[in-house]
């Protein structure tokens, strides 16, 4: 036994301690990347219709999942499956749902002040392809990195609201080289999203409604709106145009970068946060829980 009596060695503590098993499980998330990338090159073949992009996505999805379970999950002091929950199907559904209210609320506040105006149909030739690299692989890749293991061992280590704000920060951080990216969109990007993102995980402690969300969110506002996703252009079941004051259109970046939508995402993340601590998912910082837990012992 070792000198604290916890009967784990100074190794297996030290690579248990929560920042350093994040920095290990996001380099393996890394890593899982690069293989998939080479996977892809080397040994996939063409698919008759699908891009470089495409390709790779169909390799990347499943090896993260396959990764997260076989090696991350099973990381730190106290392993957990964020993946394997009794509420998946539900979660995964309520993210998908409230995914898609949100920005169609943003959305129609937008059509109401003059700012977002229907041009006639859409072109729906890239619903593929915007499905795969707009929707499923950001929702699996960002959110397994920032919500499972980002905002996962920050928060055992820190706490829930530490957790909030690296996780969020670090997210509208990852959205500063996208076209039309500007300090404005991170910023903002950075609070409505890592609120509303960091709530569901919070929530449900999973990460099915996240991923849901998230790929409802760049689905809807894509292929369903005909807006730009994080700046880059997708063809809707709609052509539209958005006109007006940068604050409030998002300029080029589009929508996630206007006022409107960080006010109506925020306030909806606000609420979904306010449920989680209500269902006492509220965690305090590591020292803090050690002190109470080392009080309540006290004879």
């Amino acid at each position: 036994m070792d000198a604290t009596g916890s009967g784990r060695s100074r190794w297996r503590r030290f690579v248990d301690y929560p920042l350093v098993t994040m920095v290990m499980a996001v380099v393996v998330y890394l890593l899982t990347i690069m293989i998939a990338g080479a996977v892809q090159i080397l040994l996939v073949p063409p698919i008759a219709g699908f891009t470089f992009d495409m390709n790779f996505d169909l390799v990347a999805i499943p090896l993260l999942i396959l990764v997260y379970e076989l090696v991350i999950r099973r990381m730190g002091e106290h392993p957990r499956d964020d993946l394997r929950h009794r509420h998946a199907l539900r979660n995964l559904g309520l993210g998908l749902a409230t995914g898609f209210l949100v920005f169609s609320a943003a959305v129609g506040v937008a059509a109401l002040l003059g700012i977002y105006r229907l041009q006639g149909e859409g072109d729906l030739s890239g619903l593929l392809a915007a499905l795969l690299a707009s929707a499923l692989f950001p929702a699996v890749s960002e959110e397994m990195l920032f919500r499972g293991i980002i905002f996962r061992w920050t928060e055992e280590w820190g706490g829930s609201w530490a957790a909030l704000v690296v996780s969020s920060v670090l997210f509208g951080a990852a959205h500063a080289f996208n076209p039309g990216s500007s300090w404005v969109a991170t910023s903002f990007i950075a609070i409505e999203a890592g609120v509303l993102l960091a709530g569901a995980y919070m929530l449900t402690r999973s990460l099915w409604m996240p991923m849901g969300l998230h790929a409802a969110w760049n689905f809807t506002q894509g292929e369903v709106f005909d807006i730009p996703v994080s700046g880059l252009d997708q063809h809707g079941l709609v052509a539209a145009k958005i006109a007006g004051p940068a604050l409030l259109t998002g300029g080029s970046f589009g929508l996630e970068a206007s006022l409107l939508t960080l006010i109506v995402a925020t306030g909806a993340g606000a609420g979904i946060l306010w449920l989680a601590i209500r269902r006492g998912e509220l965690v305090e910082p590591r020292w803090v829980r050690r002190r109470l837990s080392g009080s309540r012992t006290e004879p």
